[in-house]
């Protein structure tokens, strides 16, 4: 359940993105890290159920887990650290970036972004990603409307990191109660930001959708599943306030 609406002494300015889940769905690349995973713990002698899978996969969201990947492979591995090390070694070296195809646009995030940067909203991206990420933006015609367009690949700083927050709101010059942050992580995104005094809105997508806040701290003020959704609520909160009555 989202929590009360944020109060905010002066209005929204900008929206930050995180790039996997809201923008790309990372379908594809999911399911080719799943199948990697379990070749590389197939590697090692253990065969892996479904079942076992998806409880280690459950086990990692649950735990907060920094990198859920690494986390998955060693409840896999049983705490054998030898086994999860040369698994993880294995799973690192399989390239998924060309079976995919770059980023896997989410139907109906070109239409909110042009709409939002209609608006005079500034957009910036605060993501766990390679730089290339930014190209690939570009190329799908989206990049351009972000004014803060570094990821951690430009600047080392990986969520839940709040340097990484920091330093796209100095691109911006915006202060932190004139930002929004949308993520599909309760760790790395709502946590970091509302820490800094930012909005949050969860985009309850992908491997982590069913994450859920520890604290009634760490509750997002808003929750979405869909584009359409995510597009109404930005836009609500987002919406110019009317100025004083002439009469």
């Amino acid at each position: 359940m989202a929590a009360e609406p944020t109060r905010f002494a002066r209005p929204l300015r900008a929206v930050l993105f995180d790039v996997g889940g809201p923008i790309d769905t990372e379908v594809i690349s999911e399911a080719e890290k799943d199948r990697a995973i379990r070749a590389a713990m197939e590697a090692e002698g253990i065969e892996v159920s479904d079942a076992a899978y998806s409880a280690a996969n459950d086990w990692a969201v649950a735990a907060f887990a920094p990198d859920t990947y690494a986390s998955i492979i060693w409840r896999l591995a049983s705490g054998d650290a030898q086994v999860a090390e040369r698994a993880f070694a294995a799973f690192h070296g399989v390239e998924q970036t060309s079976v995919r195809g770059g980023i896997e646009l989410r139907s109906g995030i070109r239409a909110l972004v042009e709409a939002l940067h209609s608006r005079g909203i500034l957009l910036g991206l605060a993501a766990n990603q390679p730089r290339r990420a930014v190209a690939e933006l570009d190329s799908l015609g989206v990049g351009r409307y972000f004014a803060h367009r570094e990821v951690s690949g430009h600047h080392g700083f990986r969520k839940p990191d709040v340097r990484l927050f920091l330093r796209a709101l100095e691109d911006m010059e915006v202060e932190r109660d004139e930002c929004v942050m949308v993520g599909d992580r309760v760790d790395n995104d709502i946590v970091p930001a509302k820490l800094l005094g930012m909005r949050t809105v969860l985009f309850r997508t992908g491997r982590h959708i069913a994450q859920q806040p520890r604290s009634v701290q760490e509750i997002p003020d808003a929750e979405v599943r869909s584009a359409e959704e995510l597009t109404a609520e930005l836009l609500r909160i987002t919406e110019p306030a009317e100025g004083p009555s002439s009469n």
